[in-house]
């Protein structure tokens, strides 16, 4: 496998099984694992046991590889200013069920949606006041505010989180996919984030976005590729797709302009 300054990875639903078999997979062909949890109330879930969790670090320590976990839920607190939203209940399962992997970073993303658009200055306050007490919370549980890696979301503004950042010395996870998504130029975004940055997504866009690196010009992910080792970034780059198709012809992607 290809040496990087940085762990190249990609997601745990690359083969159509469950997470340590894809782990098993994935051994010796990336050095980080981004486990995908859902937790439903009463319902499916795919939380790992402890048994497999022990699998995992044994995996982890024989491949020197990383894991980073990305949280079920936007985050946020209750409509009512509550810290009991159920964001937080299952971010802190899915901390305390993985806390032995020693993740590189929880990713997660912030539910801006009811102000994302708006222009009530007093809404906006009081939502990113929220976000940061929400990730006061959630710093605790993950034993500091630098393991959580926010990540910027399509459909959003470019600066949209960036007052949150100012009050909280959280990490960043950079998704240059949805930058592609929304027609943005990710080099100067990058630029500007990279010293705050622990995890990078880059995913190609065709019918949908999270999909194969050989669906976009090569130029657009040789110059990402290209500034990231000018930059000598040493953090985790996710390629976040989900399945083995996609997985196989991103990292051909990846052999050529490497």
């Amino acid at each position: 496998m290809n040496t990087f300054p940085f762990h190249l990875g990609t997601s745990s639903y690359i083969i159509p099984a469950d997470i340590l078999p894809n782990a098993n997979y994935l051994a010796g062909k990336v050095k980080d694992i981004e486990l995908i949890l859902f937790e439903v109330d009463d319902g499916p879930n795919n939380l790992p046991s402890p048994d497999v969790i022990e699998e995992l670090a044994k995996i982890a320590r024989e491949q020197d590889l990383t894991f980073t976990v990305h949280l079920p839920l936007d985050l946020k607190l209750g409509n009512d200013g509550s810290e009991r939203d159920v964001s937080l209940v299952k971010a802190k399962r899915v901390i305390e069920c993985t806390r032995g992997l020693d993740p590189w970073a929880y990713v997660l993303h912030l539910d801006g949606r009811s102000v994302r658009t708006s222009k009530d200055t007093a809404a906006i306050a009081c939502w990113q006041d929220h976000s940061v007490r929400a990730l006061e919370i959630v710093s605790e549980w993950a034993s500091g505010a630098e393991k959580l890696a926010v990540e910027n979301l399509e459909t959003y503004p470019l600066d949209f989180i960036q007052p949150i950042l100012d009050r909280i010395p959280v990490s960043r996870c950079v998704d240059i996919g949805h930058l592609w998504l929304d027609g943005h130029d990710p080099i100067p975004y990058l630029q500007a984030a990279l010293p705050r940055t622990r995890v990078i997504h880059i995913h190609g866009i065709a019918e949908r976005d999270h999909r194969s690196l050989a669906f976009m010009p090569q130029d657009k992910v040789r110059a990402v590729w290209d500034e990231l080792l000018h930059l000598k970034y040493a953090g985790v780059l996710t390629l976040e797709i989900f399945s083995e198709e996609d997985f196989l012809s991103s990292m051909e992607v990846i052999g050529k302009i490497s």
